[in-house]
């Protein structure tokens, strides 16, 4: 079961207005969601590394969504 505060009737009016929507408009909204998530992730970095640099904390922040692994394969182990 799933739980929700969302009404039956407000999920319908959503997936109305999705469906009407460009495909446009829709590849935007996934754009700005993951933006948004990024500058989140990104703000929790400055947090725990108060003197880091911008670059340094777009590093960190690469390295950790991109994993260890790819980050090395991409950025060729460009110390932070």
């Amino acid at each position: 079961m799933v739980i929700s505060d969302t009404s039956k009737e407000t999920k319908e009016v959503m997936r109305d207005l999705y469906r009407r929507m460009s495909p446009a408009k829709k590849i935007e909204m996934i754009f700005d969601a993951c933006r948004t998530g990024q500058l989140l992730s990104m703000a929790g970095i400055r947090m725990q590394y108060p003197d880091a640099s911008e670059e340094q904390i777009w590093h960190i922040w690469a390295k950790r969504h991109l994993g260890e692994r790819l980050y090395e394969k991409v950025y060729g182990g460009k110390s932070i």
